[in-house]
């Protein structure tokens, strides 16, 4: 699939796979210089690019995993998605987990972008639901006993 890019920065850099079966691309800080993010706060990381995704397609914006682990450094929002209408620059809302403050430097890998096909439902109001086994059974309800 070819997903256009726009460099809105000439330092930013094109989201790039670390594999040949990686699922997400990495995205990349676009920042002049480091930015500090104190433990338990969030700071918006831009990335200097747009894209214009397919219609039917978002683009999910997930943690990397040796960042959140070594670092702390996680998406706020946990999971961003990116509507395949939205044309603005991509950001990443960094929390920082831990308990001392965390750097983040330009071209730092900060979040993976996962493309993937979604489903518009047409929801349909009514006054009765199908039967199923669990019901109505929430949060723990379909754990072994």
């Amino acid at each position: 699939m070819k997903v256009n890019i726009k460099k809105l920065d000439p330092k930013a850099v094109i989201p790039a796979y670390g594999s040949e079966f990686a699922a997400g691309a990495d995205l990349y800080a676009c920042i002049d210089e480091d930015i500090v993010i104190n433990s338990h706060q969030t700071a918006l990381i831009p990335t200097g690019i747009a894209l214009e995704l397919p219609v039917g397609y978002a683009g999910l914006v997930y943690a990397r995993s040796g960042l959140a682990t070594k670092k702390g450094l996680a998406p706020a929002n946990k999971v961003g998605v990116i509507d395949c209408d939205y044309r603005g620059e991509v950001k990443v809302s960094l929390h920082n987990h831990s308990e001392t403050p965390q750097t983040v430097s330009a071209g730092e890998r900060v979040a993976q972008l996962v493309i993937t096909p979604y489903v518009t439902a047409e929801f349909v109001l009514t006054d009765e639901l199908s039967d199923t086994a669990r019901g109505s059974g929430g949060f723990g309800s379909t754990g072994s006993k």
